[in-house]
């Protein structure tokens, strides 16, 4: 394909190029990443085809991980982007996470910090935030529910022991997992997340509630405070 060819209109080019019907004649998989963001695209701008548009995009996003990463004012600020297109890819992007994401619905058993690492992680890995989740379970270690108690830079302000575990008091819950992420992607704990999980520890321990875990989701890593031994409750 051509720089020429790039520049003009998707209709215009020879139909064997076109990258729509590229993927229904010969599948989803031989087409380059410019050409499937294209699809999403749908349209070009005056100057460029979609496929170009989405070339730019890549090449100011770095990789797609970078891309997935990019909030809608970073996107709508290339040629070509308005906030339509700019939530076509984001919806994408979601949908894509959700996808990769091992199902932890009401009933499930977590056996291990590797189930919730396998959740989680695709749903996490490209926050540039953080965000704090609780877990609650049953006297049997499945799923209740789950939901997300804050987000931002964690601080013991910001995530209360008393309104963690209103929740779990509320919903009746016999323990809790608790898991965060690190946008840096290093999940190595600090200091504020080892001082705020031993509060969350000696609350639970008033309420009778077991806080089971604290899972922190890294780039590909993860560290778990129970299997570290790192549940004291001391702070």
């Amino acid at each position: 394909m051509t720089v020429r060819q790039e520049k003009k209109s998707i209709p215009q080019w020879p139909e064997t190029e076109r990258p729509r019907e590229r993927l229904l004649t010969k599948g989803s998989e031989v087409l380059t990443d410019a050409q499937l963001l294209a699809i999403l695209l749908r349209t070009g701008r005056r100057d460029s085809s979609a496929v170009q548009v989405a070339m730019e995009i890549l090449h100011h996003a770095g990789s797609l991980p970078g891309l997935a990463r990019s909030g809608i004012e970073e996107l709508c600020a290339i040629p070509g982007v308005g906030p339509a297109k700019a939530a076509q890819l984001k919806a994408a992007f979601e949908l894509g996470k959700r996808v990769m994401a091992v199902p932890l619905s009401t009933g499930t058993r977590i056996s291990s910090s590797a189930d919730l690492y396998r959740h989680f992680h695709p749903l996490l890995r490209d926050l540039k935030h953080e965000l704090f989740k609780v877990v609650l379970l049953d006297a049997k270690n499945t799923v209740m529910k789950e939901a997300t108690v804050s987000e931002g830079s964690l601080t013991l302000s910001i995530v209360h022991p008393r309104e963690v575990f209103a929740m779990a008091v509320r919903e009746s819950a016999a323990a809790v997992i608790f898991l965060h992420n690190h946008p840096s992607g290093d999940p190595t704990p600090s200091a504020e997340d080892q001082r705020l999980t031993d509060r969350l520890v000696a609350a639970g321990e008033v309420l009778g509630i077991r806080v089971l875990d604290h899972v922190i989701v890294g780039d590909g890593r993860y560290v778990s405070f129970a299997d570290e031994g790192w549940l004291t409750g001391k702070s």
